[in-house]
Parts: structure tokens; C-alpha cells; sequence
């Protein structure tokens, strides 16, 4: 099992000593969620709270994901950082591929790249992007961030993407893991059929059971099962030893720890008390 700190819906002054606190602590990763803005007027629904209200983030302070992702490694050695996840479908591909294969050069290839689609049809209009098929818009792209970290010159033209052959310098030494996101059954067959792995926005422990099995299956229907593949949720079983042992049985590689329920609207904490409870969880769980 590894353990990956929560770091982000906080002051820009945290980022940086979080991240210093939790590699020193022993933590194995940081995970950074992602957000472009707020719309004043809104009729999309949040999947993944009780009731799909969006309000928990109006004025909560975002610093956009990947700008985040690289000041930290900065200022780190050996943890790795992911997205937790990146809405990807929202943005235009080449130039995230460029911007993650940057990223990669100047850390030493710790990033993992969690990507999905955006819940929130009003992100699709503040950017310009057409919401309808924007799964099939997330596979292309996909296809095109790995076809851009290869060196060589690479084209595609799909269905939504026409991108003349261009190659880009410096790539990666290491493919980028991509992590896919998502609970719908599109989702979990993304992250079956071309995921380096699959990011569980948050579950009771019989609906992540179910998750994992079903993508299992899948990955044996595709006939990706040989394939390395991290499974990444969040935390609320991992606060006692039975629950990170019950977690571990069922796949999870990787769980996610942050102290704050922001689906509550709880106030974000100072941060000395942030450093003193990842490293309490550190010495209990990680060490202990």
C-alpha cells in the first residue's frame, strides 16, 4: 500500500511547506484536485457529494493543477504528484501534452497523470468546447498525449481531432502514467481498456468493492490484465489497520489521505495544524 497527502482548496502558502512536510514525513505521494472557475449561474449537478450540489466551492481558493504539480516538485526530491483529476476533455491536448512532458523532464518522471471529464457542462462553455461527445473527445486526446511523448513526429486525425505531425523536445524518459477517473461504466471501461489506472473520487467500501471487480473483469475482456495498474481512492477506510488491510485485499495500491471534508463545507485549517496531523498519520499508519 502507499499513501499519497491531499494537498489543494487551500491558501497559496501552503502548497510548498505541505509538500516539503509530506515527503519528509514519509509519504509516498501528493495528489492535487483540479478546478478552472466558478460560473454564476449553474444547472449541472456534482456526482459525487449526496445531494449534486456545488456550492462547497464557491470561493474556495484553486491554484490551477499543473502549475501546482511542477512548484512542487521544485521543492521535493523522491514524492511522486498526481492530478486527482484533471479535467482534460476541457483543454486542448498538445498543449497539456507539452506542458506534462515538461513537468516530467525537470521532476525525474514522478508525475501520474489522473485525467477525466469535467461533471460540469457550464466548464465546457466558459472554454469553448462543445459538450456533446466529450468522451469520445477525452479518448482522442488520450491518444494524441501519448502519441506527442514519443520524439517522433505524430499526427492524428479521429472523429474531433485534427492535428497536423509535429514532434515535441524534450519528452519524457518514462511514459506517463495515465490514471482515469470516473464512476460511470464508460469510465471504468476508459480506465480498463487504456489506463495505466483507475482514481476513485470517493466510495462507500461495498460500491468500491464493486468498482474494482467490475473493472477487473474488463481489464480480462480487453485483455489488458498483464498490464501494470494503480487503483488510487480516497481515504475514509484508512484510518485504522483493519480498513487499510481490507483495502489492500480488495487492490487498492494507493490511498489518498487529506483531513478535511470539503463536501461539508468544513474550513480549511492552519497550517501548522495540517504538518501535525499528516505527520500524526505518518508515524500511525505509515510507520507504526
Amino acid at each position: 500500500m502507499r499513501f499519497s497527502y491531499q494537498i489543494g482548496m487551500c491558501e497559496a502558502d501552503h502548497y510548498l511547506p505541505l509538500a516539503r512536510a509530506a515527503e519528509q514525513a514519509g509519504f509516498d505521494g501528493i495528489t492535487i484536485p483540479d478546478s478552472i472557475c466558478y460560473p454564476q449561474e449553474a444547472s449541472s449537478k456534482y456526482p459525487y457529494n449526496n445531494d449534486g450540489s456545488r456550492e462547497f466551492l464557491e470561493s474556495v481558493p484553486f491554484i490551477e493543477s499543473l502549475i501546482a504539480i511542477a512548484a512542487m516538485a521544485a521543492v521535493t526530491e523522491k514524492i511522486r504528484l498526481a492530478t486527482f483529476v484533471y479535467k482534460l476533455a476541457v483543454r486542448q491536448a498538445p498543449v497539456v501534452a507539452k506542458q506534462v512532458q515538461g513537468i516530467q523532464s525537470l521532476s525525474g518522471n514522478r508525475f501520474d497523470f489522473g485525467v477525466g471529464i469535467s461533471p460540469w457542462e457550464e466548464d465546457f462553455a466558459i472554454c469553448g468546447v462543445p459538450w456533446e461527445k466529450r468522451g469520445k473527445r477525452l479518448d482522442e486526446q488520450i491518444d494524441i498525449l501519448r502519441g506527442l511523448e514519443t520524439g517522433e513526429y505524430f499526427g492524428y486525425v479521429g472523429e474531433l481531432h485534427n492535428m497536423p505531425a509535429n514532434k515535441m523536445n524534450p519528452v519524457p524518459t518514462k511514459p506517463t502514467p495515465l490514471l482515469i477517473g470516473g464512476h460511470t461504466e464508460l469510465a471504468l471501461k476508459r480506465a480498463a481498456r487504456t489506463g495505466d489506472g483507475w482514481m476513485c473520487a470517493g466510495a462507500n467500501i461495498e460500491e468500491l468493492e464493486a468498482y474494482i471487480g467490475r473493472i477487473n473483469q474488463l481489464r480480462q475482456e480487453y485483455g489488458t490484465a498483464d498490464r501494470p495498474f494503480k487503483i488510487f481512492t480516497t481515504g475514509q477506510n484508512a484510518f485504522t489497520p483493519d480498513g487499510l488491510e481490507k483495502l489492500e485485499s480488495m487492490g487498492v495500491s494507493d490511498v489518498i489521505i487529506g483531513f478535511r471534508n470539503v463536501y461539508a463545507m468544513e474550513a480549511d485549517k492552519p497550517l501548522e495544524e495540517k504538518i501535525g496531523m499528516l505527520n500524526w498519520y505518518a508515524e500511525e499508519f505509515i510507520h507504526g
